[in-house]
């Protein structure tokens, strides 16, 4: 910015230039992309003047670009250790974005844990996840599924009733159908895939739901015995849940850029 070359006069019986500040000769003007209130944030920042309240998107991202366009990692560290406040946070998905842009892997593990609340089908976030390089978005979806994948499979494994194969009644050894069992774990993957948290599941869904209600309501019709005990259900379900992927895995930085090049 200020390398560009300074309008000069000759000194008297000189052939040397000096830099002129005549009041008759116009003021030099240095012609930059940023807008004014932009370019004062960014020029307090590396003064060491008071810092300006930075709590938006709409205030950080221009001025993350105007600092790395000139080379002035002090003013990225600073917002990079503001990144992570309430502010931001409230956008997981747009802060997610921003810390793969500029490499705060970190930060971004967090964001992405924070995605978990959200549908990433939803069409009005397609506008922010373009934004993303194809590792990042491929690691934010890979997170997403995994968790509803993985949950999926746990749910046919011990101590769960499998599907493929027969079960019988724990009192009388009567053949049973599970069916209310199947529709509940159907309902349970289906919400996983709108919110893959999956804190509506436990902190609601399994006590309100219709499919859950029929499933704690069901009996063996031979003795008349409750075929699910809900409280240990819920607890096995609360563990399954409890270890499956939270974050995604870091990003190889090489491997990044390699994935913001242009392809040849």
């Amino acid at each position: 910015m200020f390398s560009l070359p300074q309008q000069s006069v000759a000194a008297p019986g000189s052939d040397i230039q000096a830099p002129s500040h005549s009041s008759t000769l116009p003021s030099d003007v240095i012609y930059v992309d940023e807008d004014a209130a932009t370019l004062e944030f960014l020029l307090r920042l590396v003064c060491g003047q008071a810092i300006p309240k930075l709590d938006s998107y709409d205030v950080v991202e221009p001025l993350l670009y105007a600092a790395e366009k000139y080379d002035m990692p002090g003013p990225l560290s600073i917002v990079r250790a503001l990144i992570t406040t309430p502010s931001f946070v409230a956008d997981p998905l747009r802060l997610y974005t921003l810390c793969c842009r500029y490499g705060w892997y970190e930060e971004a593990q967090t964001a992405s844990t924070l995605t978990l609340t959200m549908n990433l089908h939803v069409p009005s976030h397609r506008a922010t996840l373009l934004k993303l390089s194809s590792v990042s978005l491929l690691n934010l979806y890979e997170l997403h599924h995994s968790r509803k994948d993985n949950l999926r499979t746990r749910l046919n494994e011990t101590p769960f009733v499998n599907d493929a194969t027969e079960a019988s009644c724990s009192n009388c050894g009567a053949i049973v159908m599970y069916h209310t069992w199947r529709e509940l774990k159907y309902v349970i993957i289906t919400e996983m895939d709108v919110r893959p948290m999956g804190d509506t599941i436990l902190e609601k869904g399994l006590d309100d739901w219709p499919a859950a209600k029929a499933c704690w309501e069901a009996k063996c019709q031979k003795c008349d015995r409750v075929l699910y005990d809900k409280r240990e259900t819920l607890k096995a379900i609360k563990q399954c849940m409890d270890k499956l992927p939270n974050k995604i895995e870091l990003v190889d930085a090489s491997e990044e850029r390699r994935s913001l090049s242009p392809r040849k």
